[in-house]
């Protein structure tokens, strides 16, 4: 007698089996079309692509735009080839860290893009960025016209992203908005240092000033007002990845440029002047501006 396993299933036990056969089904096609947790996608080229900044970087041969992602262009034809968009979400500023673009966006989204093949690499919210970047609320912002408002947003985007990409060591970039500070690691986005201001003081993100391998940021203490209340001084907080932290007693006006990878000249107002912070030996320069003895002309700082 022969043995027919089709015939021993009746039409009773073959349901549940297509059932879970459906739903594994659809299952996997919701797991295939499911959407990107960041709201994430990597376009073709258009036509129609207008930046709404000017501002583009370089990488390899590409050209780099912000606005309402980023678009890469090619340098040689000038023909859109992709574009990187996140769903409600507009790309402000993108700076370039090594070989990746990090863009900061207006919901307080910072991104680490690999441009080479378009891969995301990480994404990092920063508490209260949005809130600044729109500056609602602020004295004047009911009066400001859309185009104000996008391009105070612009600005403030640029002031926030300050790059470190020392070849020696680990790349990193530091957000910077008056109420917080925070920098992260490039190859991974790993937060690795944060800070607030002292109560009642705030960061100054357009004086902020960077080398390649530190940050250093003012901060801005107003005077206060009540028995007992006494005046915070300025100051510049320095933060780096292979050296401790810092803190550079300056007036609260002080000004900073870099003048190579490893040095910032701290302009301190016409009483003390201008002076060379050293960021790889995380120490002042002795002879930058000093008077020396029997000397045919004072050291001054190179600009």
């Amino acid at each position: 007698m022969s043995f027919n396993p089709l015939r021993s299933l009746s039409p009773r036990s073959v349901l549940p089996a297509a059932a879970a056969l459906l739903v594994l089904a659809a299952g996997a096609a919701a797991h295939a079309n499911r959407p990107q947790p960041f709201g994430d996608q990597v376009l073709p080229g258009a036509a129609n692509a207008s930046p709404v900044g000017a501002q583009s970087t370089g990488a390899g041969d590409l050209e780099l735009k912000v606005g309402p992602g980023v678009e890469a262009f090619s340098r040689a034809t000038g023909e859109h080839l992709w574009s990187y968009r996140r769903d409600g979400s507009t790309a402000l500023h993108l700076t370039m860290l090594g070989e990746d673009a990090a863009v900061v966006w207006d919901d307080g989204m910072v991104t680490a893009v690999n441009p080479a093949d378009h891969s995301v690499r990480w994404h990092r919210s920063v508490p209260g960025l949005a809130d600044w970047l729109s500056a609602d609320g602020e004295p004047g912002a009911a009066d400001r016209t859309e185009e104000q408002r996008k391009q105070l947003a612009t600005k403030r985007a640029a002031a926030a992203l300050h790059p470190s990409a020392d070849p020696k060591a680990d790349a990193f970039i530091t957000v910077v908005t008056p109420g917080l500070l925070m920098g992260f690691r490039d190859r991974d986005g790993d937060l690795r240092f944060n800070s607030r201001p002292p109560a009642g003081c705030t960061f100054d993100p357009a004086r902020t000033a960077q080398s390649d391998d530190a940050v250093l940021i003012p901060r801005v203490c107003p005077p206060t007002t009540g028995p007992g209340a006494r005046q915070l001084p300025g100051g510049v907080m320095v933060f780096s990845l292979t050296a401790p932290g810092n803190f550079l007693n300056t007036g609260p006006d002080v000004l900073m440029h870099p003048l190579d990878s490893h040095r910032i000249a701290i302009d301190d107002g016409p009483v003390i002047g201008t002076w060379v912070y050293d960021t790889t030996r995380g120490a002042r320069e002795s002879n930058c501006g000093a008077s020396v003895p029997f000397a045919a002309t004072t050291p001054t700082c190179e600009k």
